[in-house]
């Protein structure tokens, strides 16, 4: 009875291990915004005058269509393995019932990327005034420059 016992309070501390080990694996998050590499996910061409947008395919898809109501189309920078499979991958961009334009990645990064660095004050080397970690203008390294990296300050 004793080794019953034992096992129950070995198994009890075993479970609590692993649920406070996945708990904090799922605290550490990774945030990419438009500008950086890697960034997929809607852009905004709104009423500025960016460049007009090079596509994928000359018509929106439109998965789930919705019925009596009518979307403005998005513009979204996806994988070429989610926009050949868009059925699959739609509502991870929450996109499903939307018209939905696919920009070419050449477009995104020459011509789209630039004017959205510009418009938002990013600077060229270390993204928005934070040593190059990406993010939003005016938040980071409060203008301290790039210690220990390889910027220009």
């Amino acid at each position: 009875m004793n080794n019953v016992s034992f096992m129950k309070k070995l198994f009890a501390c075993a479970a609590m291990v692993t649920i406070s080990a996945t708990a904090t694996a799922a605290d550490i998050g990774v945030s990419i915004s438009i500008g950086q590499p890697g960034f997929y996910g809607r852009l905004d061409i709104g009423d500025y005058p960016y460049p007009q947008p090079r596509l994928i395919y000359s018509r929106p898809i439109v998965v789930y269509p919705a019925v009596d109501v009518v979307y403005e189309p998005l513009y979204l920078r996806v994988p070429p393995g989610h926009y050949k499979n868009w059925k699959r991958y739609c509502g991870r961009y929450e996109a499903c019932g939307y018209p939905v334009y696919f920009v070419q990645d050449r477009w995104y990064e020459r011509e789209y990327v630039p004017v959205y660095r510009e418009r938002h004050g990013w600077q060229e080397d270390n993204g928005p005034g934070n040593g190059g970690k990406g993010g939003h203008p005016g938040k980071g390294n409060k203008g301290k420059g790039n210690k220990g990296g390889k910027g220009r300050d």
